[in-house]
């Protein structure tokens, strides 16, 4: 299994688990995250760039990985993938440089992954 399914069948899993506990909470927090990304005066891409940057800058892989997959699915390609990457390097500083290369990582696995399925 890929890092990419590997991810998404972890994420899934645990959504289910931390859901079937019925918090009001965290369902109405995962709803306002939801919603965010929805097109607005900003369109979904341009809202998960935002995401992306945000993410590295944060230092979370999984976020990374979370906001690369809808990145992805958004048809960015990976020109502006790296123009992202930039970003995040130069508000983040050099702390960012790991999880760049994680980033990268995922990225080519997802291309990879997108290849082997046409």
């Amino acid at each position: 299994m890929g890092i990419v399914n590997e991810f998404n069948d972890y994420r899934k899993k645990m959504n289910e688990v931390i859901l079937k506990n019925n918090n009001l909470v965290m369902k109405r927090l995962w709803n306002l995250d939801t919603n965010t990304y929805e097109d607005g005066v900003l369109d979904k891409k341009t809202k998960e760039m935002l995401g992306l940057v945000s993410s590295m800058v944060l230092r979370c892989d999984d976020c990374i990985k979370y906001h690369l997959g809808k990145c992805h699915e958004l048809g960015l390609t990976t020109p502006e993938i790296y123009e992202i990457f930039s970003v995040a390097n130069i508000v983040g500083g050099t702390i960012v440089v790991p999880h760049t290369r994680r980033g990268a990582e995922y990225w080519e696995a997802l291309l990879s992954e997108s290849e082997s399925s046409k």
